[in-house]
């Protein structure tokens, strides 16, 4: 038997109070489809946070929210320009290319960020007929290789995108553990920086299932409701994503979660520094902390615990920690990197 998983903040449990909230949520009978007031108090804490031009559609899961998102932004002959180890690119099954139909057009990363002169690469075929247009611009905050886009950054990618008539996509799976590296709040790394489309994340930090749609720039607004049905991510008992988010967006329990997730990364990429033959392959600014070791002690260590080998070349793995990640969790795995 396994111990306390490092593979995926996925793999974690409810967070208590919203395991309670779903079961507040399941008294009595209430309208469908999010015609109920547990879906009202819920977008209404998205607009406490992000203003109140935001729209905000639930769904069921972050691939649901990508594509719904990205769907409303670009049409099959377009392009998104996102960097190669981007999650639309490299986890999501093809579902931004088979269910848009449209390309992605990818820039190299080795920390995970894409930059304007990357964006800049793809557009030197614009109005050739023969091409894909590129019509969006997707980013991922955090990125998926832990780091965090600074408000400066995220700033300059929009204002140069805009510039060049492309929308600005974010996928904030972990945007949560984002704010709490920078100190920020959420409003601030988004509308504020000029994103037109946000994928927010539930899932990685404490909720059962759902994830949110936001929708900053009015223009897109219209489509996502039908993108969102046809897409099969319309729950008809969307109360539970609703009550889920309402819960985690009061106070700051959402804040909570991922700060306590962030320290836990950082104890842990702090025990492994302290061994020589241990080096970390990015810098920890999030909740996933990136290592090279001795393959040996790889293979040793799978035997009893569960993470990513990121790179079987470099000997590269991932440890991601949670909200419930404790400090004896970490404790115990750096006691057996060393045994």
């Amino acid at each position: 038997m396994t111990k306390k998983m490092f593979a995926s903040d996925n793999n974690s449990g409810i967070h208590p109070a919203i395991l309670e909230a779903i079961a507040q949520a399941n008294e009595g009978h209430v309208p469908a489809y999010g015609s109920d007031f547990y879906t009202a108090a819920a977008i209404n804490k998205f607009k406490e946070h992000f203003g109140e031009q935001c729209d905000v559609a639930f769904v069921f899961n972050g691939t649901g929210a990508n594509v719904t998102g990205l769907k409303a932004m670009v049409r099959s002959h377009q392009a998104i320009i996102c960097t190669d180890g981007a999650h639309i690119n490299s986890d999501e099954g093809g579902a931004a290319e088979g269910i848009i139909g449209c390309k992605l057009l990818t820039v190299p990363s080795a920390d995970g960020k894409l930059t304007t002169s990357g964006i800049e690469q793809h557009l030197h075929n614009i109005g050739n007929q023969q091409r894909s247009q590129p019509k969006a611009v997707s980013i991922s905050q955090c990125t998926e290789r832990g780091t965090v886009y600074t408000i400066d950054e995220i700033k300059e990618i929009t204002r140069f995108a805009h510039d060049n008539g492309l929308y600005i996509h974010m996928d904030g799976a972990r945007l949560s553990n984002a704010a709490a590296h920078l100190g920020c709040s959420l409003a601030e790394m988004t509308v504020d920086a000029g994103i037109d489309m946000l994928a927010f994340g539930g899932t990685k930090n404490g909720l059962m299932m759902g994830e949110a749609v936001v929708c900053f720039n009015k223009e897109l607004a219209s489509e996502i409701k039908y993108i969102r049905k046809q897409g099969m991510q319309l729950g008809s008992k969307m109360r539970f994503i609703a009550a889920q988010f309402d819960r985690l967006l009061t106070g700051e329990l959402w804040l909570d979660n991922a700060g306590h997730a962030n320290r836990m990364a950082q104890l842990l990429a702090d025990g492994l520094l302290a061994d020589p033959e241990i080096s970390l392959s990015q810098p920890v600014e999030s909740n996933a902390v990136f290592a090279t070791m001795p393959r040996g002690r790889i293979e040793q260590l799978l035997k009893e615990h569960s993470f990513a080998v990121w790179n079987e070349e470099r000997n590269e793995i991932r440890l991601v920690t949670s909200f419930d990640t404790t400090e004896e969790d970490v404790e115990s795995f750096l006691a057996d990197v060393q045994r």
